[in-house]
């Protein structure tokens, strides 16, 4: 079996590929620019891609290109599916296996901001505490999570654990779903009653731009919103000047319509605003998370070798 991996690089340089090499003949492209993926998928029986996007355009036709593409993520938002099914290619994700990953960091990102943490590091880091003479510095002032209500805006396995974490704090835990049930709010409710939103829902036509201006403008001044999700569930502008304007008290995110983070993305002018935490798009990339994916898609490529359907989207 020829396995062809397109962009390694976003599966970090730490992450051990042997485990590959035992399943077949393989070619690694630490990344692949749009022009050179149609090219490089022909001829592979197996395609390993992360980030890179699979349209109509880009497959072979039927027989010279892959029967199967394996992502190594959860979210399919960059793959045709109805192309793949037309060119008869197959497509699995892998599931569930970022979920401690992404938890730790969105949780990591809220404390971050409603204990001004950088601004702390930044006193100790720049001599001011050192100079000032007194035994400690309370300003910013910072406020406890206990009593809070803590949103969480898709509460799929991710959202779950991030809502279990947040009771642990003494939160009040609200939950918005895509499908409704018994237990969870509708979404102005969600925003209406949040001291804290985390965002954690898969995008879709439905949740493209869920939360907009519209959105932004019913929830409370100084709430704290943190995107988990994908850039685009937001109107990314419109959350720029909520910030801006004070309406925010914070925002943190890990994710972006467009990645990486270009000059003239809204939230580039943000990167140094005391009350942003930009990372990039890493919540999901723990060691022990990453072995898990890989270790995953070798399943999913031995399951189709076998017959059998594993995590298949088409």
């Amino acid at each position: 079996m020829k396995i062809t991996v397109l962009d390694a690089a976003t599966l970090g340089d730490d992450l051990d590929l042997s485990p590959l090499y035992r399943e077949g003949e393989v070619t690694v492209y630490r990344y692949t620019p749009p022009d050179k993926v149609r090219e490089r998928l022909a001829g592979a029986d197996t395609v390993i891609l992360n980030k890179i996007r699979i349209g109509e355009e880009q497959l072979p036709p039927a027989g010279e290109g892959p029967s199967l593409i394996c992502i190594a993520a959860t979210g399919y938002d960059n793959i045709d599916l109805a192309a793949c099914r037309a060119h008869g290619v197959a497509v699995a994700n892998v599931r569930g296996y970022s979920t401690d990953s992404v938890a730790q960091v969105t949780v990591g990102l809220v404390l971050s901001l409603v204990c001004h943490l950088p601004a702390y590091c930044h006193t100790v880091a720049d001599g001011t505490y050192t100079q000032s003479g007194t035994a400690n510095c309370l300003i910013p002032a910072y406020h406890e999570l206990a009593g809070m209500t803590w949103g969480v805006l898709g509460a799929g396995k991710i959202g779950a654990r991030v809502a279990g974490i947040a009771r642990a704090f003494g939160c009040r835990v609200l939950t918005c779903r895509l499908h409704p049930d018994g237990e969870s709010v509708d979404l102005d409710t969600l925003l209406r009653s949040s001291d804290i939103l985390t965002v954690h829902t898969p995008l879709t036509e439905q949740t493209r731009g869920m939360i907009g201006a519209p959105q932004l403008a019913l929830m409370k001044p100084g709430a704290v919103l943190v995107n988990m999700a994908r850039g685009a569930v937001t109107d990314e502008a419109a959350v720029a000047q909520a910030l801006l304007s004070g309406r925010l008290g914070g925002l943190g995110a890990d994710v972006y319509s467009t990645e990486p983070l270009g000059e003239s993305h809204p939230f580039f002018v943000l990167r140094d605003h005391p009350h942003v935490c930009l990372t990039p798009h890493m919540s999901w990339g723990a060691v022990e998370a990453r072995e898990r994916c890989l270790a995953e898609m070798i399943r999913n490529m031995q399951a189709f070798a076998a017959g059998e359907r594993r995590n298949r989207l088409d």
